[in-house]
């Protein structure tokens, strides 16, 4: 019996799930309120829809197998009444609710006794001025932020006016030595599977990824504590699916959780061509009930995210593609998205080698050559 398995969202994270998905007994079903969207012909069948709506949300997933979600603003309501009519929901609503707002997914760390940076919740902007102990520090909105937007670094009290009048987390700032993804699978049974940790190299200008290295170099030490600590996260949600944990080391080695993602990550992309079983790959095989895949890596990788191109607004041209595609072991994936805006996510760039040295040095020589211009 083909399972019918549906993805809320029809960005690039579902496109990707779609690619890995030829391979599996699968008839794929996809919502989103664009019918041009990265997913939408690689489905097997496409329904226009709004993913923050309850009846959208539930008619689509009424009569599938399984539904999983490719970005957390999706209505969980609607995705717990699928849950009792039968349906299987990747992540589970409960763990959705926890990590969808950062003030829950704070609350449910320190509940947890999971070292994560010291917080305070607040209310408005009001209560944002009474924290002054905590400065420096980050303001992070409660709900809807993403890729650096709906955060804001305050270093000083007169910072504090930049801070978001809305529910949201102050976070003391931390005194980073490196900042780590780590990936890890969980299956029906609870059995789970870890991909290597990634090293995410930051742009201090954009508050967004700059590149990254994977596996990071760490101590073993370290390492030991990295993989105790996200395991801790993913079990303590008591939910099958794909979690991306991404923690802060510090100057003083020790290991704090940054957040959680519910679903398939950016920092988990090298996997397609990097790894024995993508993160992707690896999703289907939770979904379908096959064993859980082997995460080692087959070679050291890279990844340069290819953002839209200061400036241009419009019908996306690559400029610089052909030359990226001279180069060896370089893996281009461009998102089909028709029309690229400042800072849009539009494709990323995966490179392999043995040699380390190699990773950073084409990684930013294809952020020189490789622009989305319009």
């Amino acid at each position: 019996m083909m399972k019918k398995v549906g993805i809320l969202g029809g960005g690039q994270l579902g496109r990707m799930l779609l690619q890995a998905a030829a391979n599996y007994p699968v008839e794929t079903f996809v919502m989103e309120n664009d019918s041009e969207c990265p997913s939408a012909h690689l489905c097997h069948h496409f329904t226009k829809g709004d993913i923050r709506n309850y009846d959208d949300v539930f008619n689509f997933g009424k009569d599938l197998d399984a539904i999983t979600i490719e970005i957390e603003s999706v209505n969980e309501d609607a995705l717990e009444a699928l849950e009792q009519k039968g349906v299987k929901v990747y992540p589970s609503p409960a763990a959705l609710r926890i990590i969808k707002n950062k003030i829950t997914q704070k609350q449910y760390y320190k509940d947890n006794q999971i070292p994560s940076p010291e917080f305070a919740v607040t209310q408005n902007l009001s209560e944002l001025n009474q924290h002054t102990g905590l400065l420096p520090a980050v303001h992070k909105i409660g709900q809807g932020g993403y890729d650096g937007k709906g955060v804001q670094v305050l270093k000083t009290a007169s910072d504090l006016n930049k801070g978001f009048d809305a529910p949201g987390v102050l976070e003391k700032m931390v005194n980073i030595h490196k900042e780590i993804a780590q990936i890890v699978a969980i299956n029906e049974k609870g059995e789970t599977a870890l991909y290597p940790p990634v090293d995410m190299v930051m742009d201090p200008m954009l508050n967004l990824l700059d590149y990254q290295i994977s596996p990071a170099e760490i101590p073993q030490q370290t390492l030991w504590k990295i993989e105790a600590i996200a395991l801790a996260v993913v079990k303590g949600l008591k939910s099958a699916g794909i979690f991306a944990v991404e923690m802060f080391i510090d100057k003083n080695g020790d290991v704090l959780v940054n957040e959680t993602a519910p679903r398939v990550h950016n920092s988990g992309h090298h996997t397609i061509e990097a790894n024995y079983s993508s993160q992707f790959d690896m999703l289907w095989r939770v979904m379908l009930g096959y064993p859980l895949g082997n995460t080692d890596h087959i070679l050291p990788a890279s990844i340069v995210n290819l953002v839209g191109a200061e400036g241009f607004s419009g019908p996306a041209v690559y400029e610089g593609l052909d030359e990226v595609l001279k180069m060896e072991n370089v893996f281009v994936h461009i998102y089909g998205k028709k029309e690229t805006k400042p800072g849009r996510k539009m494709g990323h760039i995966t490179i392999v080698s043995k040699d380390r040295q190699e990773l950073s040095f084409k990684a930013h020589r294809i952020k020189n050559i490789l622009k989305v211009i319009a």
